[in-house]
């Protein structure tokens, strides 16, 4: 398994959503903290207190070959495996990461509870631009949303003189995030 350092960003590539919520799936959680799967299911079989209805997702066959046709990262998973991965939600990551020991599990963990952080900030702003009372506040928010956009993908569009856009469309709100990099 990988020893590297967890970054926010490959944290960020391993959230999927599942039944409207944000979760990452067992072999992924496996590869972020470095370990291998049947270890992070383990920790959820040896302690089942810890880990409460909501806090891992057990998917249908259904579920699973859905996300599988939707995601690339549910592809990694072999097609021979006997079972089905979990899926972590958010408050079963930071159970997880209180039975998880090491460096590289407290940097995953602090890479993951950034990736939420940034999630949940940009979905507040959101929704608070979809209820602003006028235009300017409206602005000032969708300009807030724009550079949690551009911190949360920015790196990953480093061009040169190009533009890429990002579009967000939330039934009630389109948000469209346009990135220029000049040649440097």
């Amino acid at each position: 398994m990988k020893k590297s350092i967890v970054t926010y960003e490959s944290v960020q590539d391993n959230i999927l959503q599942v039944n409207g919520q944000n979760v990452i799936l067992d072999f992924a959680v496996a590869e972020l903290y470095g370990v291998e799967t049947k270890r992070i299911n383990e920790a959820v079989r040896n302690n089942p207190a810890k880990f409460p209805k909501g806090y891992v997702l057990e998917l249908d066959s259904q579920e699973f070959a859905l996300l599988r046709s939707k995601i690339s990262t549910a592809n990694e998973v072999s097609p021979m495996s006997r079972t089905i991965p979990k899926a972590f939600t958010e408050r079963g990551l930071y159970m997880l990461a209180t039975i998880l020991k090491g460096e590289k599990a407290v940097q995953t963990t602090i890479a993951i509870i950034e990736a939420y952080a940034k999630l949940h900030e940009l979905q507040r702003t959101i929704s608070a631009a979809t209820t602003a009372e006028n235009d300017q506040q409206r602005q000032s928010l969708l300009e807030k949303s724009s550079k949690i956009v551009d911190n949360l993908f920015g790196d990953a569009f480093a061009t040169n003189e190009t533009e890429t856009e990002i579009e967000l469309n939330l039934a009630v709100l389109k948000l469209k995030h346009t990135v220029k990099r000049k040649k440097e």
